[in-house]
């Protein structure tokens, strides 16, 4: 029987597809049965189901040759465009200045001529032939020339690091084809063949690309300084200098978007933007204090900015000039000196060497200590070869004879500002007089040896120890003070100090260290004393829970100005315009000194015609807080009275008052009315300003903290001032910052004879050499809570200055905050 055509639709994976099935004469055959009344009863249903067995056939066929079409016909055509920048030295070419023309007919031949042959030595890979587009020369310059080019490839998806890996051998092609038999007699004969990929960012189509070329001078980003830059741009400055020269370029001004993924600059060592050339890359906001100046290693360099769509800042201006090529290294002779890296405290050029030959007294041995030490991409170490960033003193190096040679050496990426060392001859015999010598060569007091911290800063002086009775012997052989036992702190470093330190059985501890009954916990009482027994009990309000202004509580710590919005009414995140320095911190290992406008809340009370007497912190455009102790009168001077004192705002090195600098009077003091003169109890006062303050870069408000604010033992904290840097010493002409850490409260009560309130809070370095001390009164104790700095403390009181187990005492802020508020409705 002849069966009709059947046509079907089929849905197919990519597309709609119409089949149309012409079934052929005697497709089917039936076989013989012994009952015929049941091949009869069955021959209906037999007739559809070959029907649908071949429709169920060719819709597989269908699908699977579909499947073909999309694989090899659609898959094929996902490519990725890939972007290859580098540069080449050729050799058998001198440079004409007519290369420094991109339109000049030599420029054009050249360039011509570089393309050409970089195709044939990508010819050389079939990995690279085939999906090679083009390229195109950027520039050229000196030595004997080198060209800086772009290549361009459509790879298709998944090969991309084949063809990585086929460019990262470019210098073998380069020697293939060289060896080609049928090579031009005119060919150009490259050296130094350097690529590497181009960073994506840099090659949106978004871009509104703009180029300037061999500029000395000034360059600024677009529409700088009256307007920000522009989204989604591109722009590079090719900048160049005289032979024999190099560039220097110098930024007064770098204030771009935080994220470098969204804007950016990059400083290439090149024409090009070669990512092996990279000298740095930058974005947020730079003190203009903090040095931020560059030197090629030739006579040209690379600028670019690459902004997205989103957040514009004002930019960035810097001064181009050229100065004769680095010369560093030498002889140094004599008993001590001083020598650095090229450029200290700048960033040092890349593709230098240095070497210096130091020679002391015969019979004397040469110790070199590095004071500062800044090198960018830390490998691997030995005692003879030095990377990466170390603090202060940390880094020594002692010779066996009279004669040492310091080799100091970059490479072509990666800039950071150097070092700075002394040379001094020694004894070898008796290398630390009276002293105790640390197995890196540092020379400490003997006293320090076995104290429990690491003086040496190689641990040296804390090993093979026998400890005292009264110490902590850790297990990891250490001794520590018994003091910190159970203070919260690891201190050992393997948790000895902090074993046995728990509650009994049904008991729980409270965050003061006392032990109350499970049974007592979240029973709506105080039993602890610091209320942290009724913590994580729902939303009851306590003491230690987060009050929103709509009074509901949440029980999570320190959420204020977290970026996450934890009460309903959103009022954890109000008013978090504070605590923030609009600088990017400086890296200088060990330095005291605060960069300008690193601490914007700190001020500076002068009393008129004498000068600088104590600190204190902005909280709002029209009040400070201070030390209550600061405006107590005295026989001679009514410091209680608003006339006797002058408010220095955005204040950085004293005797130096600046154009980022505010001055003004006071309207009234409000000291607290129950400060005790003899125990300082109380100690913090109000002063507010006789015309508000406007907000700059260097005066901006610190962040005050919510009365259940947490500031737990061992976190760091800093300490800023103008004070005395030693005890009985002057005051510092620049702001000084130091980093101690909070001192549980039962330990230092006991260290200051038990002296200390619930309203004192301790913080400092026990091993002595770091503390606030006199002028420094009233100033901040800034604690970090992500991105803002809270006041922990009001600079009280302490015996003496940075003596050692002799903490400093500061006023704790958060039992204030409701006078404060009261008094200032900040």
């Amino acid at each position: 029987k002849r069966f009709t055509p059947i046509e079907t639709d089929l849905w197919l994976q990519g597309g709609y597809t119409s089949i149309n099935l012409q079934l052929p004469y005697g497709f089917c055959r039936f076989l013989p049965a012994s009952d015929n009344k049941k091949l009869e009863k069955k021959r209906k249903p037999g007739k559809v189901g070959a029907v649908i067995g071949v429709v169920i056939f060719a819709a597989v066929i269908a699908l699977m040759t579909g499947l073909l079409v999309w694989h090899f016909h659609f898959r094929k055509d996902v490519r990725v465009k890939k972007i290859y920048t580098g540069s080449m030295r050729i050799t058998n070419q001198a440079f004409e200045e007519a290369y420094e023309n991109s339109t000049s007919p030599a420029f054009k031949a050249l360039a011509t001529q570089v393309s050409s042959q970089l195709k044939d030595i990508y010819s050389k890979s079939p990995q690279l032939a085939k999906y090679y587009v083009g390229s195109t020369v950027q520039a050229f310059s000196e030595g004997s020339v080198i060209a800086y080019y772009l290549s361009e490839f459509s790879v298709p998806a998944g090969q991309e690091a084949a063809v990585d890996k086929a460019m990262s051998s470019l210098d073998k092609l380069v020697d293939k084809e060289r060896r080609t038999l049928h090579r031009s007699g005119n060919a150009l004969v490259l050296e130094d063949v350097v690529s590497s990929a181009l960073d994506a960012r840099m090659f949106s189509t978004s871009f509104d690309k703009h180029t300037r070329s061999n500029f000395i001078g000034q360059i600024q980003s677009p529409g700088f300084p009256n307007r920000p830059y522009s989204p989604n741009t591109f722009m590079q400055w090719q900048l160049r200098a005289d032979p024999s020269y190099v560039v220097k370029l110098d930024f007064d001004t770098m204030n771009l978007e935080e994220n470098c993924k969204n804007d950016f600059v990059k400083i290439y060592d090149s024409l090009a933007a070669i990512e092996s050339r990279v000298m740095e890359e930058m974005c947020g906001y730079y003190s203009p204090s903090e040095p931020l100046t560059f030197l090629s290693s030739g006579n040209v360099m690379l600028v670019t900015m690459a902004t997205n769509e989103k957040n514009n800042y004002p930019g960035f201006r810097a001064r181009v000039s050229q100065i004769r090529r680095t010369v560093c290294g030498g002889q140094l002779i004599g008993e001590k000196g001083n020598f650095s890296s090229p450029n200290f405290p700048n960033y040092y050029p890349p593709q230098i060497s240095c070497e210096w030959s130091i020679q002391v007294p015969a019979g004397k041995v040469v110790k070199v200590t590095f004071k500062k030490f800044l090198l960018s991409e830390p490998g691997q170490e030995n005692s003879k070869e030095l990377c990466g960033e170390k603090p202060e003193g940390t880094v020594t190096e002692t010779s066996k004879s009279h004669t040492m040679s310091v080799v100091f050496y970059s490479d072509a990426s990666y800039v950071d500002r150097g070092f700075n060392a002394e040379f001094e001859a020694i004894d070898v015999k008796d290398p630390c007089p009276k002293d105790f010598h640390c197995q890196n060569n540092r020379c400490i007091k003997s006293s320090l040896r076995c104290d429990g911290w690491n003086d040496c800063g190689d641990m040296s002086d804390e090993l093979n120890c026998k400890c005292n009775p009264k110490d902590i012997s850790c297990k990891n052989g250490l001794c520590k003070p018994m003091f910190w036992k159970c203070d919260g702190v690891d201190d050992c470093g393997d948790g000895t100090d902090e074993m046995n330190c728990g509650c009994n059985v049904g008991q729980v501890a409270c965050k003061n260290n006392k032990c109350v009954s499970e049974k007592n916990r979240c029973d709506g009482r105080d039993d602890c004393g610091d209320g942290s027994d009724e913590l994580d009990c729902g939303k009851r309000c306590t003491a230690l829970t987060y009050k929103c202004k709509n009074n509901k509580c949440i029980t999570k710590v320190n959420p204020e100005c977290d970026g996450t919005g934890d009460c309903e009414d959103g009022s954890d995140e109000e008013s978090c315009d504070c605590g923030r320095s609009m600088f990017k911190t400086s890296r200088i290992v060990g330095g005291q000194d605060a960069e300008e406008g690193e601490f914007p809340w700190q001020v500076s009370l002068h009393v008129k015609k004498y000068g600088h007497v104590c600190g204190a912190s902005i909280i709002s455009p029209n009040w400070l807080v201070t030390a209550a102790h600061c405006v107590q009168d005295d026989a001679s001077t009514r410091f209680s009275q608003p006339a006797t004192w002058e408010a220095y705002l955005g204040l950085h090195m004293q005797q130096k008052i600046g154009d980022a600098v505010e001055k003004r009077n006071l309207k009234q003091i409000i000291s607290h009315p129950n400060y005790n003169s003899f125990t300082f109890d109380n100690d913090i006062a109000l002063m507010e300003l006789g015309a508000p303050v406007n907000y700059s870069d260097y005066i901006r408000p610190i962040c005050l903290p919510a009365p259940q604010h947490d500031f737990p033992s061992g976190n760091t904290v800093w300490i800023t001032g103008w004070g005395a840097t030693r005890e009985g010493g002057y005051a510092a002409p620049v702001l000084q910052k130091a980093q101690v850490r909070i001192i549980n409260k039962t330990v230092c009560n006991n260290l200051m004879g038990g002296r200390l309130t619930s309203r004192m809070l301790c913080a400092g370095v026990l091993r002595g050499g770091i503390d606030a001390c006199q002028g420094d009164s009233g100033g901040p104790l800034s604690s970090p809570s992500g991105t803002h700095m809270f006041l922990a403390g009001v600079v009280s009181w302490g015996d003496g200055c940075a003596r050692r187990n002799k903490p400093g005492i500061y006023t704790t802020v958060t039992k204030f905050r409701g006078w404060i508020k009261e008094k200032t409705g900040v």
